[in-house]
């Protein structure tokens, strides 16, 4: 089975698609569906991450846990929710660090698209959850597939940013020695949560060093800033 829609992803890690550990994750995701449980994202978006973000264009690399496990909200992009769907407290935190950092006022939506799109490659730890189960599909042999997509951005040598937020982000960078080894920078905080974003994510700066960082390589900036989707909305943010 063909893990990598994306030609670009699947020229460097093609391999994948013949890994047994990948090929008995799908088949218990398969399993899984077909008995009746209802799996998060989307089986058309679990892949948005690498579709929208090929490996010639990463820029920043920000690593999720695993994806929302509430109805319509996870969509295959970390710390992102459709546009109209209610901003997560973590997302809300991100959002206030932009401002500090940035001067970026809140986005008044938590589709991160079209950071994507500028080379920021949004990638979970878990590309799937059971519903209403957090962190339920931690264990069912995604890491060697996430794994394999840290070390080979990480392995190339346009420079690039890591935003490693949290023990569990910065824990699976540490097994990626390329990441160490090559021209990259990488930057680690407490993870965005409100459980610990007050003990150091506030004020991390995270953002305007990433910018700083690629423009002195040759690579540009990201804007920060989201295009407005939902002026009229009020209840996105309670």
């Amino acid at each position: 089975m063909t893990v990598f829609p994306n030609a670009a992803w699947h020229q460097s890690l093609g391999w994948l698609d013949s890994d047994p550990a990948i090929t008995s994750l799908c088949i218990l995701l398969e399993r899984e569906e077909r008995s009746g449980k209802t799996i998060y994202p989307p089986r058309s978006q679990r892949l948005a991450a690498l579709d929208l973000t090929p490996p010639e264009h990463v820029r920043v690399v920000i690593l999720g846990q695993d994806p929302y496990h509430g109805p319509g909200q996870a969509h295959g992009l970390a710390f992102s929710v459709p546009s109209g769907v209610k901003v997560p407290p973590s997302l809300v935190n991100i959002y206030k660090e932009l401002d500090n950092d940035l001067g970026i006022a809140r986005a008044d939506h938590g589709d991160l698209t079209h950071w994507a799109q500028q080379g920021v490659l949004l990638l979970n730890n878990a590309l799937t959850v059971e519903a209403g189960k957090a962190g339920s599909h931690q264990k069912y042999g995604w890491e060697p597939f996430t794994d394999a997509v840290i070390a080979a951005v990480a392995q190339q040598d346009r420079p690039s940013v890591f935003m490693l937020w949290g023990s569990h982000a910065q824990k699976k960078a540490a097994r990626i020695p390329a990441l160490v080894a090559g021209p990259h920078l990488v930057l680690q905080a407490p993870h965005p949560s409100p459980l610990s974003a007050y003990t150091g994510f506030f004020g991390c700066r995270h953002f305007s060093q990433a910018n700083a960082f690629l423009e002195r390589h040759g690579r540009g900036s990201i804007d920060w800033r989201l295009p407005k989707k939902n002026p009229a909305q009020a209840g996105l943010f309670d």
